[in-house]
């Protein structure tokens, strides 16, 4: 019923940057600096992404090139020392490396950002070998999408299906992200399933209804949420 929703390929970047493993530290710098990026994926001998060396796996080499580590740093920062020495992207790079696929959903990719709690993924295929990178940046592009046609995606792909009806029943209108959905239907106990579904199109920001039961009469504007009473009205979402 529902449309499909946005994936990775999509959005992801593409040519992107990447670096052998015996790349050296000034190579990785310049590659960096020419792309613009502040990260790369490290390719193996075979092409596979087998790790990703970014700024912060860089740093430590400036961090203490003029002075000694003290016993905190030597006993807790281990592998910032060992970087520090490090002059190859093998040794620099963290491995193995985050990736998503190219069919992942934005929502899956984002997730792992999030858990992980870093900017971009390598996208790879099947085998491993690097078909583009997607950004924080790049998974927010869904939210530039043009407010009718989030309208008409929601219009066709999900009121006409759970809250089906005379075309004139329902109204759907979208503003700035922010779905409204009003007029008259005759299950108010579809609506928390409608929130969800219409909060998965992608590109929405928020949803409020101002529905009313097809069976009543009206009196005035009811707003119709999750749950609703014994009238048939409910409460506000949002």
């Amino acid at each position: 019923m529902h449309g499909a929703p946005h994936i990775v390929s999509d959005v992801m970047t593409r040519p992107v940057a990447a670096i052998g493993c015996g790349a050296g530290f000034k190579e990785v710098v310049r590659t960096m600096r020419e792309w613009h990026v502040s990260a790369l994926p490290v390719l193996g001998g075979d092409g596979r992404v087998i790790g990703i060396v970014s700024e912060a796996d860089l740093l430590p080499k400036e961090e203490f090139r003029d002075s000694d580590p003290d016993r905190y740093t030597q006993r807790h920062r281990l592998a910032d020392l060992a970087k520090a020495g490090a002059v190859s992207a093998g040794d620099l790079m963290t491995a193995p490396a985050l990736t998503t696929r190219p069919d992942a959903t934005l929502a899956q990719a984002a997730r792992t950002m999030a858990r992980a709690r870093i900017k971009r993924l390598p996208v790879v295929d099947g085998s491993g070998m690097l078909r583009g990178i997607v950004s924080r940046g790049d998974l927010l592009k869904v939210f530039l999408r043009d407010d009718e046609e989030i309208a008409e995606e929601i219009r066709r792909e999900i009121v006409a299906y759970l809250l089906p009806g005379p075309e004139s029943a329902i109204r759907v209108e979208v503003l700035d992200g922010v779905a409204k959905v009003g007029g008259r239907i005759r299950d108010t106990s579809l609506v928390p399933a409608a929130a969800r579904l219409i909060r998965a199109v992608e590109g929405v920001v928020d949803v409020e209804f101002e529905l009313t039961r097809s069976d009543q009469t009206p009196s005035g504007t009811r707003t119709t949420g999750p749950e609703g009473d014994e009238s048939g009205e409910s409460r506000p979402t949002g």
